[in-house]
């Protein structure tokens, strides 16, 4: 698969031919981001930091909140790997530090190990000191403690020769049942799909960023169909994973879909079909997956409007079901500001949505009985819902907030606040 990269320095995204010499400004890194994360995870290197020469950290913590980020450049310590898995990122890339000692202090499945090698000779510090140690070495020596090896060819970093393909065929066989990523020089669609066939990943920075290789070029070279009209199957989701029906890709609708950021799809009937163009139910396209198989797509959106079906309901399988649905009803009633609706005037009234929050989060915390602690639940969630959508804040977010916390390492103690309870009229 396909890992866009973005390398920072002194705030801008850049790329280094060999890690040395300057060869492009690729301007604002969020402008990248929000193209590169419609791909999946994103890799995030902090040339400043790899070299010692100052940090882009601030700005690298806010690229992890706008989606998935693997972290590298710079990370010498334990204390530096443990900041980044807090602050989100999805994995830490360690190169320079890569040892069993530090390596082994980390969780496993959250931990890359940089092999950057030049003519097969392992180099550190921003790629500017040799070691001494072959990429075969240090394999075996850091394989138990990482999820997975990233392989840069020095020696072609930067400069579009190409990937040296006989080269991570021979790494694949090494990492074993570890995940290998191959970079440095990518230069074809072709590279990237023979690679994908045998398990290897690609990461590309230059050539995305010069639009030299198509996003959409490549995800349909990984892709295949059995139909005759070669369209792909692809399922259609929300955020919270639930599909809200079956439509169809080809390489035209796929490269419309990326380069716009909306639900575009290929109709069997009218041919290129932009979702919500007439209707107005619009999807902002989030993220696209591929299948394990490589034959189905799977698009998380945005919707917007009445829903996805053309019956006008959420998907082509009825309304919105569970949280969701129930927080969606929530929305409406606030929306229509009904003056008989309960809902309506707690949204209203934040004093009353206040008073009843804090009672019934004392009351959930005092049940006994399983029906009561239910009861009591579905209470406080009621106002929880309540409480977000008089203050326009989805559901959504808070499920990422969550999922965020859950990747943190640093715990927080947890002990209670001294609460002031007291509510006035």
């Amino acid at each position: 698969m396909l890992i866009p990269s973005i390398d920072i320095s002194k705030g801008r995204a850049v790329q280094w031919r060999q890690g040395r010499e300057f060869l492009l400004d690729g301007g604002d890194p969020f402008v990248h981001m929000n193209r590169f994360a419609r791909l999946g995870e994103v890799a995030i290197v902090d040339l400043d930091a790899a070299v010692g020469q100052g940090d882009n950290r601030d700005l690298i913590e806010r690229l992890c909140r706008r989606g998935r980020c693997r972290v590298g450049g710079g990370i010498r310590d334990r204390a530096t790997a443990v900041r980044w898995l807090d602050a989100g990122a999805s994995k830490v890339v360690i190169g320079t530090a890569a040892t069993p000692e530090l390596l082994s202090t980390l969780p496993r499945e959250r931990v890359i190990a940089a092999v950057d090698a030049w003519d097969g000779e392992v180099v550190d510090r921003g790629w500017r000191r040799r070691t001494g140690e072959t990429v075969e070495t240090r394999i075996e020596r850091l394989r138990p403690f990482v999820s997975g090896f990233l392989a840069t060819f020095v020696e072609h970093e930067g400069t579009g020769a190409g990937l040296d393909l006989e080269r991570a065929k021979l790494l694949r066989g090494l990492v074993g049942d570890r995940q290998l990523v191959a970079a440095g020089g990518t230069k074809s669609v072709e590279e990237i799909v023979s690679l994908d066939r045998i398990g290897v990943d690609v990461q590309v920075g230059r050539a995305l960023y010069e639009e030299g290789l198509d996003p959409a070029e490549i995800i349909g070279g990984l892709l295949h169909s059995d139909r005759p009209d070669g369209l792909w199957p692809t399922v259609v989701c929300d955020e919270s994973g639930a599909a809200m029906g079956l439509a169809w890709s080809n390489p035209a609708s796929l490269g419309r879909a990326l380069d716009t950021g909306r639900g575009v799809y290929w109709s069997r009937r009218r041919g290129l079909w932009e979702k919500g163009s007439t209707s107005g139910a619009e999807q902002e396209l989030v993220r696209v997956d591929l299948d394990c198989d490589r034959d189905a797509i799977r698009f998380t959106v945005r919707q917007r409007g009445a829903g996805f079906c053309h019956e006008g309901t959420f998907g082509c399988w009825g309304d919105r079901q569970g949280v969701p649905a129930i927080a969606d009803r929530i929305t409406d009633r606030i929306r229509t500001s009904d003056p008989e609706s309960y809902t309506a005037r707690l949204a209203s009234d934040a004093g009353l949505l206040r008073a009843k929050l804090v009672e019934e989060a004392g009351e959930l915390a005092d049940a006994v009985t399983t029906d009561e602690t239910v009861h009591e639940a579905a209470d406080l969630l009621y106002f929880t819902l309540t409480t977000l959508a008089s203050r326009g804040v989805g559901l959504d977010a808070v499920v990422a907030e969550l999922e965020r916390r859950t990747g943190r390492l640093t715990r927080r103690g947890g002990e209670a606040k001294t609460p002031d309870l007291e509510i006035t009229s």
